[in-house]
């Protein structure tokens, strides 16, 4: 809430005619005075007193003058409550039920802001501003997708009153600043502005552990009676910039930027920093660029758009360097608490871009072309209230402030953090009796310039961590076994993702059976879901590029043997036919038909798929008649096969 007086004597209401009485009048100079707190107690005491019919139409007047005052002080319910009661009484004021849209916006209402949003613009179409407002209400009450951010409220920053405006100190940031109107602050009055005391700057350090300590206030001359807060840093730590705001008696309060300087672990008194001569406009919120070489402000001068406005000038060069950051930053609402993370990347809190409440926070991107992207930083960052004062540590984590389920309109200190996404690789190497291969080692490159090699473990498991957006190769080998390659590419959703991969290795040593080969019946014609397989084994050839084989065909008891010799060599070679029609060498194939000659044996995995059957066995045409007659037909649908036997390794190779 503290960060009131900043924006508040900034954007300070306009004087107010005093009408009905000397404790009227007395209201209405506060509120022109930007005295939010007292006002809003005087006209609490006016509003209660005001009981005769003929007094409503003064009442709806006092109740309007109250929700001002409250809608200042960021206290969103009673500033609702004050002008639905303003409303109530009759009172007469064209931004009243926009004034009500944006508090039901602010309590997180969305469904009612965007129905006093519609009638309000019903009147003032060309109200941009409004239109922007509806908008934001419109997106939050769709309930979007929040982002990946973890926010959390740390107990160590945050007293019972406002902290607000954490900022890092240069590197090696160690040491974090913030503003506290604790009541350990300077200074024995309370603002008439907020009810507090004024801030002070107060800062908190990490041990040796990286362990943050109890914040203190800073040493030296820095704090005063006065509001200070609201700090930033050049590049070697040794000036800070901060925000002073200065109470005079019975006048406005005049916000301006200043400086001091570090000397060991004492911060000197503060210096005013002259940006321009014009004495009527306000200056706060600095932020200095990481090069040192800009210093950003908020500021309600001329040639604004509307509120307050960011605005930029050089430290080395002030004359004529003076910018404002244009429309795609700027709107006639207020943007404010600027931070400049690189000399592309700005963030920086608004009410006049769409958003989900009050202030959010937003990220601007340079583009090409000179212009901003501006985006919103979305859920939970930001919320229903007031969010803003954003600082970076290394990587997507920090602080920033927010004054979101604080009913008096306090502001806290939270922090947040994007987790880094959990992405992985997982499966299993195999033989193609899916048992484990043993010493199997796996390799993954990435064309991120990725490389990671692991060995597979005892059970032929394997997992690798993973990033998004990657297109990855794989292979996995053993001793004893034919390579196998994979190719994928990760996703690029921002959400944690599990990839399954298996690998299954053909032996070196032994024959191995090509499933889903087709021919037509009694024929050696292939038949067309062949093709599926087919390009496996074509692959597994490619990826093996030092391997020659025999392709095999094996037929069953039934016929002559001389016919199934023939059968299953025309078979053979129409599987060799195909192999060297998608660019397989021929001095890599040779085939053979085997006829009956070769009966199968069963392997563990043809044990587990037809349990009638004991591994070792061999399905011999002896061994088949004594079985079921439906076991039978199993046992020649067996044999009946395409494997095929690696015979060399070096193929090429010398």
């Amino acid at each position: 809430m503290k960060k009131t007086l900043i924006i508040g004597s900034l954007l300070a209401a306009t004087a107010l005619c005093g009408c009905g009485g000397a404790k009227l009048s007395t209201a209405n100079e506060q509120l022109a005075r930007g005295e939010y707190f007292d006002a809003s107690k005087t006209y609490r005491k006016i509003y209660n007193k005001l009981t005769k019919r003929e007094e409503r139409p003064l009442r709806g007047e006092v109740a309007f003058r109250m929700g001002e005052c409250h809608e200042k002080l960021n206290q969103y319910a009673r500033a609702s409550a004050a002008y639905q009661n303003a409303r109530r009484y009759g009172y007469a004021d064209s931004t009243l039920t926009l004034r009500i849209a944006r508090m039901l916006h602010a309590e997180g209402k969305y469904a009612a802001a965007v129905k006093s949003y519609e009638e309000y613009l019903k009147y003032h179409p060309d109200d941009k501003s409004a239109a922007d407002r509806l908008a934001g209400a419109r997106m939050a009450a769709a309930k979007s997708p929040a982002t990946r951010y973890v926010v959390k409220q740390p107990k160590l920053f945050n007293t019972r009153r406002a902290d607000y405006a954490p900022m890092y100190l240069s590197e090696p940031q160690d040491q974090l600043f913030f503003t506290s109107t604790t009541e350990k602050a300077l200074g024995t009055q309370k603002s008439e502005i907020t009810g507090m005391k004024n801030g002070d700057i107060w800062f908190a350090t990490k041990n040796e552990r990286g362990e943050w300590q109890r914040p203190q206030a800073v040493e030296g001359e820095l704090n005063t009676e006065f509001d200070e807060g609201i700090v930033s840093f050049t590049p070697d730590g040794q000036t800070m910039y901060l925000t002073r705001a200065r109470r005079e008696p019975n006048a406005p309060t005049g916000v301006e930027i200043y400086t001091s300087q570090r000397s060991e672990a004492k911060w000197s008194a503060a210096v005013k920093y002259e940006i321009t001569a014009d004495t009527l406009s306000s200056y706060g919120h600095p932020a200095v660029s990481p090069d040192g070489q800009w210093l950003y402000f908020s500021s309600d001068m001329p040639g604004g758009s509307g509120g307050l406005d960011i605005w930029r000038v050089n430290l080395k060069e002030r004359v004529g360097s003076l910018e404002n950051l244009g429309e795609w930053i700027n709107t006639p609402g207020n943007e404010s608490f600027p931070y400049v993370r690189t000399d592309s990347l700005l963030y920086f809190a608004s009410d006049g871009h769409p958003g989900y409440g009050g202030l959010d926070l937003f990220c601007a991107r340079l583009t090409k072309s000179g212009g901003w992207q501006v985006t919103n930083m979305g859920r939970p960052v930001n919320s229903q209230g007031d969010d803003f004062g954003i600082t970076f540590t290394k990587g997507e984590s920090g602080f920033f402030s927010s004054n979101r389920g604080d009913g008096r309109g306090y502001d806290h200190i939270y922090s947040f953090e994007l987790p880094d996404l959990k992405i992985n690789i997982q499966g299993w190497v195999l033989d193609r009796d899916e048992e484990p291969v043993p010493n199997a080692v796996i390799r993954i490159v990435g064309n991120d310039g990725s490389n990671q090699k692991q060995l597979a473990r005892p059970d032929g498991s394997f997992s690798f961590p993973l990033q998004r957006g990657v297109s990855y190769v794989m292979m996995a080998g053993a001793k004893g076994y034919l390579n196998a390659k994979q190719e994928f590419v990760s996703d690029i959703a921002e959400e944690d993702a599990t990839y399954d991969v298996d690998f299954i290795l053909a032996s070196i040593t032994k024959p191995v059976v090509i499933d889903n080969i087709f021919y037509d019946f009694d024929r050696a014609t292939l038949r067309p879901e062949s093709k599926t397989a087919l390009d496996e084994m074509a692959q597994v050839l490619r990826d093996n590029p030092n391997v020659t084989i025999e392709m095999a065909s094996h037929t069953d008891r039934k016929g002559t043997e001389e016919y199934n010799i023939d059968l299953s060599g025309r078979r053979a070679r129409s599987v060799i036919d195909y192999l060297i029609s998608v660019g397989i060498s021929p001095d890599r194939l040779q085939s053979q038909g085997y006829g009956e000659s070769r009966p199968k044996a069963i392997t563990k995995k043809l044990a587990r798929e037809f349990p009638q059957f004991k591994e070792g066995d061999v399905l011999t045409e002896e061994y088949i008649l004594a079985l079921p007659e439906a076991d039978q037909e199993v046992a020649d649908q067996i044999n009946r096969r395409t494997e095929f036997q690696v015979l060399s390794i070096d193929y090429q190779m010398y």
